[in-house]
């Protein structure tokens, strides 16, 4: 069954449109890979009362699909320029409809 994750990321202070760029690239280098493997889409948004905070919501097919490709160590490889305008780790919530 797809769910559907959540994921917080709060830049280094005043970094948020260049983490915000960096992120854009990634997804749009990264995203018919990331089809094949079970991702179907997401969506990056502005917090609005934080402004070092981006939250992305994304579809995957099975919290299984997501953890393979999180457990990758080559996407370890391509988010470390994600990571590195990070204040702290990311926060990601995984929901699966009722």
């Amino acid at each position: 069954m797809a769910v559907k994750v959540i994921v917080e990321l709060r830049a280094q202070p005043g970094r948020r449109d260049e983490l915000k760029s960096v992120i854009h690239t990634l997804l749009a280098d990264l995203g018919p890979a990331l089809k094949d493997k079970g991702s179907l889409g997401s969506s990056l948004y502005e917090m609005v009362d934080d402004p070092d905070t981006l939250v992305e919501i994304a579809d995957w097919e099975t919290a299984d699909a997501r953890n393979a490709v999180m457990g990758d160590p080559a996407t370890a490889q391509a988010m470390a320029p994600v990571l590195a305008l990070l204040a702290g780790p990311f926060k990601a919530t995984v929901l699966d409809l009722v």
